[in-house]
């Protein structure tokens, strides 16, 4: 089980918006990616791993398979596993997960 952050929900609001100018079948593709990604996680939720070099914070990270520009990034402590961000690898990720 998982919770999304209303963040983290923004996120996949943005990132189908995005890919829905192009095309509303690969939004709805890598929108899927990004639940089945967020159960995967919340199953076995230390199957991530963290990021020392972009927050010291304990938050883990689990890139998309089938999208690798996309990460997902939570806390796996958390019961429910508490998802805080659905990002584009592009993005200064650094920055993002200050504010967050």
């Amino acid at each position: 089980m998982y919770a999304l952050t209303k963040l983290a929900q923004a996120d996949i609001f943005d990132i189908w918006s995005y890919i829905a100018r192009d095309s509303q079948d690969a939004a709805d593709r890598v929108e899927q990616a990004i639940y089945d990604a967020c159960e995967f996680v919340a199953e076995a939720p230390f199957r991530g791993h963290t990021r020392l070099d972009l927050t010291k914070r304990t938050l883990y990270f689990w890139t998309l398979s089938r999208f690798p520009s996309y990460s997902i990034v939570y806390r796996p402590e958390t019961a429910p596993v508490q998802i805080i961000a659905a990002l584009h690898g592009n993005l200064n990720l650094r920055r993002v997960l200050e504010d967050r």
